[in-house]
């Protein structure tokens, strides 16, 4: 890509819809962002973490290495709604996102029951 042309995706702080996941090359840096369907420790795993994160537009598999879960780990733990900043990463055919910083946008959630909502 020309470097005057401009980006086929997203670029941090905005976040990348997963059916957009394709599009930045691996190692590209993208933020994500989406609700919290499952949060797994196998204990096989040496302190990973694994998040699967959904969107209007599909799901995000995130991998949360030990140093950065114990940076942001309230937001890892307690988050409803995160916005997660990383690098694509691609291995059989599988995409992940791999954190460097995870932020907790739970208070947006809770913001939608005060707009009147029943």
């Amino acid at each position: 890509m020309p470097a005057d042309s401009p980006p086929s995706w997203p670029r941090p702080p905005a976040a990348l819809p997963a059916c957009w996941l394709d599009r930045p090359p691996a190692n590209a840096r993208v933020a994500v962002a989406g609700l919290v369907l499952v949060r797994q420790r196998p204990g096989t795993a040496k302190g990973v973490i694994f998040v699967t994160l959904e969107d209007e537009t599909g799901v995000v598999n995130v991998i949360v290495w030990r140093s950065i879960y114990e940076r942001f780990r309230r937001a890892v733990i307690a988050g409803r709604l995160l916005r997660v900043t990383g690098r694509i990463q691609r291995e059989a055919g599988v995409t992940h996102v791999v954190a460097e910083e995870v932020e907790d946008l739970s208070a947006l959630l809770d913001g939608l029951l005060g707009s009147g909502a029943p």
